[in-house]
C-alpha cells in the first residue's frame, strides 16, 4: 500500500470515528411534539405538561454590549457611543426536570430569562 493510499484510509477511518460521537441533545420528543433550545418555559409546559420537579437556581448577570457596525471600506467597523457600553441584566436560573417512566430517558432542563437554554440527559427515569 502506497503512502497516499494508507493516509487516505486513516483519514477516512478519523472522519467516521469523528462522526459516530455522540452529540448533546439539544431537541428531544414530548409525545409528537418536539422540545429545543430557544423554546419559552410556557411553551414548554405546553408540549411536556408540568415538570416532575422545579427548582430556582439563582440570578446571573448578563451583559449586553451596545455596538452598532457600520460599513467601511474594506470591511466593517465596529463603534460605541460616547457615554454607552454594556448593559448589565439579571436572568432568573430555573431547572426543570421530567421524568418519563423507567423505561425512557428523564431530562433536566435549564432555563435563563424564561429562554430553554440546556437540555440534558440525566439517565433513566422511575416509577412514580
Amino acid at each position: 500500500m502506497s503512502t497516499v493510499n494508507l493516509k487516505l484510509v486513516s483519514a477516512v477511518c478519523v472522519l467516521a470515528f469523528a462522526l459516530l460521537l455522540p452529540e448533546p441533545a439539544q431537541a428531544f420528543r414530548c409525545g409528537s411534539k418536539l422540545v429545543k433550545e430557544g423554546m419559552h418555559e410556557a411553551q414548554v409546559i405546553v408540549a411536556c405538561g408540568e415538570p416532575t420537579t422545579r427548582r430556582d437556581l439563582g440570578v446571573a448577570v448578563r451583559y449586553y454590549d451596545y455596538r452598532y457596525y457600520r460599513k467601511t471600506s474594506p470591511g466593517w467597523s465596529s463603534y460605541r457611543s460616547p457615554g454607552y457600553g454594556q448593559l448589565a441584566s439579571e436572568v432568573v436560573i430555573t431547572e426543570y426536570t421530567y421524568n418519563f417512566g423507567p423505561r425512557k430517558f428523564m431530562r433536566r432542563l435549564v432555563f435563563e430569562g424564561g429562554v430553554l437554554e440546556t437540555i440534558e440527559t440525566i439517565g433513566y427515569g422511575y416509577t412514580k
